[in-house]
């Protein structure tokens, strides 16, 4: 005899597993070189939670366009599974520090008179037409 579903059993069990508490505050994962703290809620399928939740704190509250490592950014937005070591982000920022160098060094080489270069004209993207109005509702004496 194959066994019936028992409803009210199923919501009484929906009921209890509601009641139990539930990790609200994430874990402490890392911070970066500016303060800003990073933290995640790993995923749980028993609860039918399939992603991790990954924010971060700024130094300033409220501030959420202050500065942030790459690396963390990726991870953050879930394109790196791991996140990153503080010797990664290190070493990729001396990289871009070193490369800032040599741009004003080959800046220097290039341009030693120290004249600086023009900037190429803007060029207008859309044809005027006379016949059609720039702006809506207003005309313009093109003479």
């Amino acid at each position: 005899m194959p066994k019936e579903r028992d409803v009210f059993k199923m919501i009484w069990t929906n009921f209890r597993n509601s009641l139990r508490p539930r990790q609200i505050r994430g874990n402490l994962i890392g911070k970066d070189n500016f303060g800003n703290q990073y933290f995640e809620i790993p995923a749980d399928p028993s609860i039918g939670k399939r992603k991790d939740a990954r924010w971060f704190e700024p130094v300033v509250k409220d501030n959420f366009m202050q500065e942030m490592p790459a690396e963390w950014e990726a991870w953050l937005r879930g394109r790196r599974k791991e996140p990153p070591t503080v010797e990664e982000v290190l070493r990729n920022q001396a990289i871009a520090d070193m490369k800032k160098v040599n741009a004003a060094e080959l800046r220097e080489e290039y341009n030693p008179e120290g004249v600086t270069q023009k900037k190429p004209e803007t060029v207008q993207t859309f044809p005027k037409y006379e016949e059609y109005e720039i702006v809506p509702g207003e005309k313009e004496d093109r003479k």
